[in-house]
């Protein structure tokens, strides 16, 4: 009774489906967050009768043939990448990127991780850092007796000070792109790691190569849209009730076939 094999299988994929779904609406008020959609495709076919068998003495070929296919399987889990809207919070590190670049921070075993999370903080020795506390490269230290901060387009990082002291540049943040982004991998605390699928990371200036330029006092949301979420909720619910039926009358089948006498 393949059914039964067959229906569970796509019991499997719709729970895979309902927990993506659960991911992306716990991360809804999440900072730079992009999404997730589970893909699917279908399993290998038992070749029954092929297409194209000759099945008579003079030649006549079957037009189509029998193909009997044992399922479903999960193929991916890719990110939608999409712009989120800038919400103002007036911090001075504070910055939402517009475009499709990331900033670049360094892990504590020195390897470089991406974010688009522009919630920056700044440590006790003055350096700029994620809410995790990791640097962000290139690393800039902002003075003890700096006043207040200014980030321009280009992610030039300018301090006042008191009295007639000009504003001073300390430093550019700069934008990383990838000629793959759904190939980077996903590590938590909205921290991606590249790979082989995703390319070489590209570092440039903010407002060259289309990656985008820096916005002071605004931060990223999540591009989650709930309403489409709970509608994908409701379609995955009513396919894994479908499958469940489909067991139920296989199990039906079998309980028919037993009793024979």
């Amino acid at each position: 009774m393949r059914a039964l094999k067959i229906a569970a299988t796509g019991m499997s994929a719709q729970q895979m489906r309902v927990e993506v779904i659960s991911h992306n609406l716990s991360n809804m008020s999440t900072t730079g967050y992009n999404a997730r959609r589970a893909e699917f495709a279908d399993l290998h076919y038992q070749q029954i009768a092929r297409a194209g068998t000759i099945n008579a003495a003079d030649g006549t070929m079957l037009p189509t043939g029998v193909q009997l296919g044992m399922g479903v399987r999960p193929a991916a889990v890719t990110m939608k990448l999409a712009q989120g809207a800038s919400s103002q919070t007036g911090g001075d590190l504070d910055l939402a990127i517009e475009g499709r670049g990331y900033l670049e921070v360094t892990l504590p075993s020195g390897d470089a991780a991406y974010t688009r999370d522009g919630a920056l903080k700044r440590n006790g020795d003055g350096l700029i850092v994620t809410s995790d506390g990791l640097p962000v490269s290139p690393e800039i230290v902002i003075p003890e007796d700096a006043k207040s901060i200014s980030i321009n387009a280009e992610g030039e990082v300018y301090a006042y000070f008191d009295g007639t002291v000009p504003a001073q540049l300390l430093g550019q943040f700069t934008l990383v792109g990838f000629t793959n982004p759904k190939g980077l991998e996903a590590i938590g605390s909205n921290l991606f790691t590249e790979t082989e699928a995703s390319g070489p990371p590209v570092q440039t200036t903010a407002g060259q190569e289309g990656l985008g330029t820096f916005r002071q006092g605004y931060l990223e949301d999540s591009s989650v849209d709930p309403v489409y979420e709970i509608t994908e909720l409701i379609e995955a619910q009513r396919g894994y009730e479908l499958n469940s039926k489909v067991i139920s009358a296989a199990d039906q089948m079998l309980g028919a076939t037993v009793q024979v006498r």
